[in-house]
């Protein structure tokens, strides 16, 4: 049986966090947005499944991410970035395995020590969202962010999709 069967995936933790209480042309709003992808799917990216998976020749992950910022429930931007981890052959001394991973993440290669910390740079995400005064009408808003996160599947886990919201930030933009 695959691990992930016995339990779900969740996204948790989802926090919305602004800049500052307004907008205007010479003051661009920034977000930050952070969450972490939990349950079946976390516990499943364990050394003892690389080296199954990597056998099978099953050596990547990829997982991506959409998020959709909105004001109610008008959609005023669009992110989608990707996750990857490739499972490779290592004969790194501080590495006491055979099959181990590296993780991209924002385009930069990282090559964890720990399980753990591959686990956190591939399923932890801290997303720094940049708003211009163009992108929200004069007036006062609430913004929030809709995330889907999916991956396709591997020798240890089924597809999934995940969905979670942010709650709301309210802001108020100046012409």
């Amino acid at each position: 049986m695959i691990p992930s069967e016995k339990l779900s995936s969740i996204i948790s933790g989802v926090v919305l966090e602004k800049s500052h209480d307004s907008m205007s042309a010479d003051k661009p709003l920034t977000l930050n947005l952070s969450f972490k992808v939990e349950g079946a799917i976390r516990e499943a990216f364990v050394q003892k499944n690389w080296e199954k998976a990597y056998n099978k020749h099953d050596n990547g992950f990829r997982m991506t991410i959409e998020v959709d910022v909105k004001s109610g429930r008008k959609t005023v931007m669009q992110l989608k970035f990707v996750r990857k981890a490739a499972l490779f052959w290592t004969r790194n001394p501080k590495i006491p395995h055979r099959i181990w991973v590296s993780i991209v993440n924002d385009e930069t290669p990282h090559y964890p020590l720990a399980v753990e910390e591959a686990q956190s740079l591939l399923f932890d995400v801290n997303k720094v969202i940049e708003m211009s005064a163009g992108d929200l009408p004069s007036g006062a808003h609430k913004l929030s962010a809709e995330i889907r996160v999916h991956w396709g599947k591997h020798v240890y886990t089924q597809p999934d999709e995940i969905k979670a919201m942010s709650i709301e930030v309210e802001l108020r933009a100046v012409a």
